[in-house]
């Protein structure tokens, strides 16, 4: 029992001194832990959502995704590549596995970089990926072998992204609130500027200067792009301790949580088709290689749109309310894409397709920010891209089984769309668990 001392927010450390016995030890502790949620209230309440240190923020992340992103998204680049050159005898599936490896692996990290996020540590995880990244670009231009594209640019380029690329976006999340969409896209237009850059960079380099100096000069380039985040990226929120470790089960507890992440797999089961083949698939219609590798950087400047779009428009109608219908027009596009056999046919399917699909992958983290506590922000959206990273792993190899079975990118299309569109079915599903209603913003 209490020793009838009154408990107020009011009442100092000192009122409740000459409590005796268990009670005041009791009273004590009860008003400390009040004083620390109003103070975790108050520091939750002040998210900046502008201001120089804010911008500089996102300027580091901006970079950080042209690093990890705007490199990972040039895969399609490479594969034609690999399969005309260097891994003539290896099949596109197999040579799919090096682009799926890093896409998968860019998400996977997240569920520790996250908890490592929540709990204060990340400059230097941050520093760290840096250097791997940088020196795993380097060593591809000394590969010769399939195994060794397989270790350098599928597993150690992609977990150097996946280290880089999780925590940068729970860094948006301690400095906006209300222009947090405005801020996610922003930062997705550095992976647009890259995934725009790079590949066409890669082609012309490597006819002028070969293969490994290619890659040689790639690295220089991010070691410049990631040393300004090593400095401007910053938390702002001190570390919260949070009940669990890695994995916060409970979190799944909820079902809107379980089924949007259950979207986001089936989404990356089929996203990164069209990335992936659509030089490949110009080339076998007969256009010149010359113009097919442009597809993939304007795929990706077309995605540009789309960030900037998704940024500015979700804050206003809500993260899925704008997600879900330009999702729903890439699958359809995906659908459409096997059928393009001219070069103004696979322009308008690069166009459209990355401007969709630009808008998912910029935001696609947003509506899990509404589902939980910005303490715990690291962890859940940690494990949505984890798992998420299932099926950017799977997803362009069974695309690329379909098309050895097939002969074709028609059944390919047809697969893919069709994950996209399920994907779609899912986050229309969270989205009324959330809100229990036909209209309204989420």
């Amino acid at each position: 029992m209490s020793t009838g001392i009154p408990l107020t927010r009011s009442l100092s450390n000192d009122a409740i001194r000459p409590a005796e016995g268990l009670g005041g030890v009791v009273a004590k502790k009860e008003l400390d832990r009040d004083e620390e949620m109003n103070n975790d209230r108050n520091v939750d309440d002040e998210f900046p959502d502008g201001g120089l240190r804010a911008w500089s923020v996102v300027l580091g992340t901006a970079l950080t995704t042209f690093g990890t992103f705007g490199f990972v998204n040039s895969w399609g680049v490479f594969q034609a590549y690999y399969e005309e050159n260097i891994l003539p005898d290896q099949s596109p599936s197999t040579i799919a596995w090096i682009g799926s490896v890093q896409y998968a692996l860019v998400f996977f990290p997240g569920l520790i970089t996250g908890r490592l996020f929540d709990i204060g540590i990340f400059k230097i995880t941050y520093f760290i990926g840096s250097i791997v990244l940088v020196a795993a670009v380097f060593l591809v231009a000394e590969c010769k072998e399939y195994w060794q594209f397989l270790l350098c640019q599928g597993f150690a380029i992609g977990l150097a992204c996946g280290v880089l690329f999780g925590p940068a976006m729970g860094v948006i999340g301690h400095w906006f609130k209300k222009r947090r969409g405005l801020a996610l896209g922003m930062t997705a237009v550095g992976s647009s500027i890259g995934g725009t850059v790079i590949p066409i960079a890669s082609r012309k380099l490597i006819v002028q200067v070969g293969f490994p100096w290619t890659m040689r000069i790639l690295g220089f380039i991010l070691m410049f792009v990631l040393a300004i985040p090593c400095i401007t990226l910053q938390r702002r929120l001190p570390p919260k301790k949070v009940q669990g470790g890695l994995v916060n089960l409970a979190a799944f507890k909820s079902l809107p949580y379980t089924v949007y992440t259950a979207s986001a797999v089936v989404a990356y089961l089929g996203l990164y088709t069209v990335l992936t083949y659509i030089d490949i698939s110009a080339t076998r219609a007969g256009l010149s290689p010359d113009f097919s590798f442009y597809l993939v950087s304007i795929t990706n400047a077309a995605s540009l749109l789309g960030r900037i779009a998704a940024g500015i428009l979700t804050d206003k109608f809500g993260a899925i309310n704008f997600i879900a219908p330009f999702t729903l027009f890439a699958g359809v596009v995906t659908f459409a894409w096997p059928f393009a056999q001219s070069e103004g046919a696979l322009i308008v399917v690069g166009i459209l397709y990355g401007l969709c699909s630009g808008v998912y992958v910029s935001t696609f983290l947003l509506p899990v920010y509404e589902m939980g506590d910005v303490h715990d922000i690291g962890r859940r959206t940690g494990m949505v891209m984890t798992i998420g990273a299932l099926g950017a792993l799977c997803g362009p190899p069974i695309s690329g089984a379909i098309n050895n079975a097939t002969g074709g990118f028609q059944a390919v299309g047809y697969y893919a769309g069709s994950t996209i569109i399920l994907s779609v079915t899912l986050m229309m599903v969270t989205r009324h668990l959330v809100l229990r209603k036909f209209i309204g913003k989420f």
